[in-house]
């Protein structure tokens, strides 16, 4: 395979042999993201700037992969950040995967890491800590309301382990496999599993 990285894009060269390529978005900004609260189920939208970034996305990914993406190739988490950035960056007909949605972050969603250190009493790191380490007392129910005014529910419950998560991931990857065994270009949109 060839690879050029030109101001952030990569380009593949289309002789492939075959093999398919899978190209992984992140959702553009959220006001969570910009204020660093962790963001795992809660259902919010992207900012302006977020919604910007999709499009700006869509433009990089249509210079790189110029022939597109396979029919039916493109996917996206159910949350409504990701299901913006597709639609967004130009990708309007894209199915959903559920085994894509972020993490569910549990007692810490909606709360920053230092919210969550500090309630905890240690300094706690989601990758080595995980969700479950974290007090119960975090769990909870309430209504945020962000600053555009819209107001989301949110859900602090135990969360997802690590190994949770994994399967989760996998589960998604075994789903694609077979497309891109076949050749095709697809594009995911929200996944946040990283094996460390």
């Amino acid at each position: 395979m060839s690879e050029q990285n030109v101001n952030g894009t990569v380009a593949v060269e289309n002789s492939r042999g075959g093999n398919g390529f899978l190209v992984l978005l992140r959702h553009g900004q959220t006001v969570w993201s910009e204020s660093g609260q962790h963001t795992g189920r809660t259902d919010i939208p992207l900012t302006a700037v977020g919604e910007q970034q999709a499009a700006d996305a869509g433009r990089r990914l249509r210079e790189a992969f110029p022939e597109g993406f396979s029919q039916s190739c493109v996917f996206s988490s159910p949350l409504k950040r990701a299901c913006q950035t597709a639609e967004l960056a130009g990708f309007a007909d894209h199915g959903v995967l559920d085994g894509i949605a972020e993490w569910d972050y549990g007692r810490a969603e909606g709360r920053t890491r230092q919210q969550v250190s500090e309630a905890s009493g240690f300094e706690w790191d989601v990758w080595r800590d995980g969700p479950r380490s974290l007090t119960p007392t975090l769990e909870g129910d309430w209504v945020e309301t962000l600053p555009s005014g819209e107001q989301v529910p949110v859900h602090a419950g135990p969360g997802e382990t690590l190994e949770e998560a994994a399967a989760r991931a996998k589960s998604a990857i075994d789903e694609i496999t077979p497309l891109l065994r076949a050749g095709l270009y697809c594009l995911w949109r929200e996944l946040r599993y990283v094996d460390k």
